[in-house]
């Protein structure tokens, strides 16, 4: 039986990982069988990376719009669940251009997120412009502020949502009797 070579497509395998291989350190872009083994592990930590990438960015724009929430006195998960319930929709890399570049605007959503905390309804109209390259950015919000009248059963059901600690600063304000004893549910009745 004749001897058959690899030929063509041995060289040609053998050329397309050392191609993929090029520009790496020592023997690593010269000899086939190193040179594998690396592309082999570069390929996986290219396929991790782009997903790590995507994280590492997100916590990037959530540290920003943290830092210039800060400087408007308010931390970062009050300021994202107030534009929830004020019903924004902004992602957070715009937040975070936002707040780089334009302060006010980014001021305007902050007292937005404010008001919606304190149970006031907002509505709002607001003109984007179209973002090009070198381009600022002109918005303009109108906010109108309507304050809802409350029920009892309306505050019994936000005096659920506080945490304990707040609850006691409330009892406290309304000079209820050893509150700093009183257990969650034991300072729901006294409040109500």
């Amino acid at each position: 039986m004749a001897r058959v070579k690899g030929g063509n497509i041995h060289k040609n395998r053998r050329k397309k990982v050392l191609k993929l291989a090029r520009g790496y350190f020592g023997s690593k872009h010269k000899l086939y069988k190193t040179a594998k083994e690396q592309v082999m592990h570069s390929l996986k930590y290219s396929y991790r990376d782009r997903k790590q990438n995507k994280r590492e960015m997100r916590k990037l724009w959530i540290t920003r719009i943290n830092a210039a929430c800060r400087m408007n006195d308010i931390s970062y998960s009050k300021f994202i669940s107030g534009l929830n319930k004020a019903g924004v929709t902004i992602n957070r890399k715009m937040l975070s251009e936002v707040a780089i570049d334009d302060a006010e605007a980014f001021t305007n959503l902050v007292n937005i997120a404010k008001s919606a905390l304190e149970g006031k309804e907002i509505k709002q109209v607001a003109k984007v412009a179209k973002i090009e390259k070198n381009t600022k950015v002109e918005t303009k919000t109108e906010v109108k502020v309507e304050t809802k009248k409350t029920t009892k059963k309306e505050v019994s059901e936000d005096l659920s949502k506080l945490t304990v600690a707040e609850l006691k600063k409330i009892a406290k304000e309304r000079n209820i009797n050893n509150y700093t004893t009183m257990k969650k549910s034991e300072l729901l009745e006294a409040l109500k």
